[in-house]
């Protein structure tokens, strides 16, 4: 597998306000788990007028802890990134506190081609009651105190996934697009291996240096980390080939063949991923499936049919 070069280096400072840039803080949520490592960071533009990226889940003592970040300062917009529990819940109660309009991606949707699957665990943790009050489409943008903030539509982990930019500043805010500590995980109904990859295509072809994901540190040399994060998922999916010209036909015998280094406590959610990467692969006219793509379906290589 390639070499990736993981930061997993973070002092998440939980409750407290830490100063990345001039125009940039952040408050990291106390909800550290396997998926969040240690926590949701939720984001600070702007110093006399706020704009708050990813409130983060339903956590109350998160919110105080915001509320004390924003220390009265009026807060132009809150902004999220997709809609998964550990991002959006908690715009709405910061929204009544505030007055912020809540902007950013859209309503949870799926795939289009998982339209019809039946949920799975990363599905059923998206928050499905989410509505807006303003969706920001690609390229959009809002300025406050001086800085401007551009949505970057970035589908791939979820359909609607959102990151936000600081053009000007070279600062890049992927969500959970790219974060430094590990992989994203590509999960259906929701996620999409080939809308994931074009995504990463599209943040490589952008100028921004610096890197912040919604969860852990600053991503070292992203440009670099980009392109490994490709490579690596280049490889995953000639490993799935391999193992399908061994003769596996199921996704959960591939993940313990291909997975050995992960816990197996994840081994579910690296069955979503190769699902996603089964799907990618299908499009491509490489595999063929015996039924709809689902976890429970066979897999075979075309040039084996």
């Amino acid at each position: 597998m390639s070499k990736m070069d993981f930061n997993r280096e973070f002092d998440a400072c939980h409750g407290e306000l830490v100063t990345i840039t001039d125009e940039l803080a952040r408050v990291t949520c106390d909800n550290p788990g396997a998926l969040t490592f240690a926590g949701t960071n939720t984001f600070f533009v702007g110093k006399n007028e706020l704009v708050v990226i990813d409130p983060g889940p339903m956590n109350l003592d998160h919110l105080d802890a915001l509320m004390r970040a924003i220390a009265g300062r009026p807060v132009k917009a809150i902004l999220v990134s997709h809609t998964h529990v550990d991002h959006s819940p908690l715009a709405g109660p910061l929204k009544e506190k505030t007055g912020a309009p809540i902007m950013g991606c859209g309503p949870h949707k799926r795939s289009v081609s998982f339209a019809d699957m039946d949920e799975t665990p990363m599905d059923a943790s998206s928050q499905k009651d989410f509505v807006p009050d303003q969706e920001l489409e690609d390229t959009a943008k809002i300025s406050v105190d001086g800085v401007t903030i551009e949505a970057v539509s970035t589908p791939g982990h979820t359909e609607n996934h959102l990151a936000f930019a600081l053009p000007d500043h070279g600062v890049m805010l992927p969500g959970d697009h790219v974060m430094a500590w590990s992989t994203t995980i590509v999960a259906p109904p929701d996620g999409s291996m080939n809308a994931y990859m074009k995504s990463l295509d599209k943040l490589m072809a952008r100028i921004e240096a610096r890197y912040f994901p919604s969860h852990g540190g600053e991503v070292n040399n992203p440009k670099v980390f980009l392109k490994q994060l490709r490579q690596h998922r280049q490889m995953r999916s000639d490993a799935i080939l391999e193992r399908l010209r061994a003769g596996d036909t199921d996704i959960m015998t591939m993940v313990k063949a291909i997975y050995t280094d992960v816990d197996p406590k994840l081994h579910g959610a690296a069955a979503l991923n190769v699902l996603a990467q089964l799907d990618d692969l299908i499009a491509q006219g490489v595999v063929l499936c015996d039924s709809k793509v689902t976890l429970a379906a066979k897999y075979i290589l075309r040039e084996l049919a």
